[in-house]
């Protein structure tokens, strides 16, 4: 079942793209769940270079399923940025649009004629966002802002794992995604104050800097007390977090053990190896409490040490695998799922927009567009010159 358009709140705004891989991207793409209209400006070679960085060797028709997977709901119009007579058809659908959005490095869309003050010229109420990897100032302004380099960059990878393990980069590119998810926070308001003020207004977000963000407890601790933080020699979960905060092998699988009050964990587990320790002490002796605790727990299965948790509410749950979520009646329950129709033959599926609105969920399943589709409806409805792009 699909929302009727008109029960979007971003209906009626329209959003010129000009990124590619996933930070951008993914901005895109939650405005277009939103109800934006979101057309996305690519080569006319080869386009959005996400259309052929596989995930996993999947592929949809001619482009990979992670291009699939985050430019659902947009349009493709390519255009030769280098060419002065397609730059006039650019320039013609930007004083139509409300949002910009770019991920090129700095200082190329100064290069183009298309930065902020010259696109401002086009459109005095333009919001205009860029995305970059480290910011534009500085030596670290024109590095490439590929998640897993930002990541190494950005002090992230010593916060998972084991203290003896070697940094552990997050499992998914979350620094594209996060600051993507920033990018439409800051769109969002830049909205609003365009409709009050009526003026242009410039967006600039870094992946170090929502990286940096994401860290914020991390950071603040480390100004506070001038002293790095210290994973857990044992079963690391969080590195600011004392005993038994962590994840806990049992006899047929795992458990996550959240906040809990130790002396409630004592009552649990009735053994005399944790007699000398109390609440004081969950941080200055965490990896000796947390070693005792990995010993005891391994000795029965998650449903006898879940059960026992639970019926004193305590916060603890057994793991699941991504199969076994997709199994769990929450997730049926949820509707997190959608059906992307690609042609009469092919389809695939992929998660919805997580966001209701007045109860309503913001499906959103027009498939990704062909390299260029809609160059012909795009030119006629904005009266672009027929003879570029």
């Amino acid at each position: 079942m699909k929302n009727k358009t008109n029960n979007k709140p971003l209906k009626g705004i329209l959003v010129l793209e000009f990124c590619q891989y996933l930070a951008g991207p993914s901005a895109g793409l939650r405005l277009a769940d939103l109800g934006a209209r979101v057309i996305k400006i690519e080569n006319p070679g080869k386009g959005d270079l996400c259309r052929i960085l596989p995930i996993k060797d999947q592929w949809v028709k001619n482009n990979s399923l992670l291009f699939h997977t985050i430019n659902r709901n947009k349009e493709s119009y390519t255009a030769n940025l280098k060419s002065v007579e397609e730059l006039d058809n650019i320039r013609k659908l930007i004083e139509e649009a409300d949002v910009i959005i770019h991920n090129f490095r700095p200082g190329v869309m100064k290069k183009l004629g298309l930065d902020f003050d010259q696109a401002k010229e086009c459109n005095p109420e333009l919001v205009y966002a860029e995305i970059s990897g480290y910011g534009k100032v500085g030596p670290w302004g024109k590095k490439p802002g590929q998640d897993l380099l930002v990541q190494a960059m950005s002090g992230l990878m010593y916060a998972s794992g084991d203290r003896d393990d070697a940094p552990t980069p997050f499992g998914l590119a979350i620094g594209d995604i996060l600051c993507g998810a920033q990018v439409v926070q800051a769109i969002l308001a830049a909205l609003v104050y365009k409709n009050r003020k009526k003026k242009a207004i410039k967006i600039e977000v870094s992946l170090l800097e929502s990286l940096i963000d994401f860290q914020f407890e991390i950071f603040t601790t480390y100004f506070a007390s001038g002293k790095l933080p210290k994973r857990s020699l044992v079963n690391n979960a969080h590195a600011l977090l004392g005993a038994p905060y962590g994840i806990y092998k049992t006899k047929d699988g795992y458990i996550a053990l959240a906040m809990i009050p130790l002396q409630d964990l004592k009552e649990i587990i009735q053994s005399d190896l944790l007699n000398e320790y109390d609440q004081s002490m969950v941080f200055s002796k965490r990896d000796e409490i947390k070693s005792i605790l990995v010993d005891l727990i391994k000795e029965n299965s998650s449903k006898f040490w879940i059960e026992k948790l639970l019926a004193k509410g305590l916060w603890a749950t057994s793991l699941k695998n991504w199969k076994e979520l997709k199994n769990s009646q929450s997730y049926e329950f949820l509707k997190l799922e959608q059906e992307i129709q690609i042609s009469i033959n092919q389809s695939f599926k992929t998660n919805r927009c997580p966001i209701r609105i007045n109860g309503e969920i913001m499906w959103g399943s027009v498939p990704a567009p062909d390299l260029g589709a809609d160059n012909e409806v795009i030119k006629k409805e904005f009266n672009l010159n027929p003879e570029h792009s």
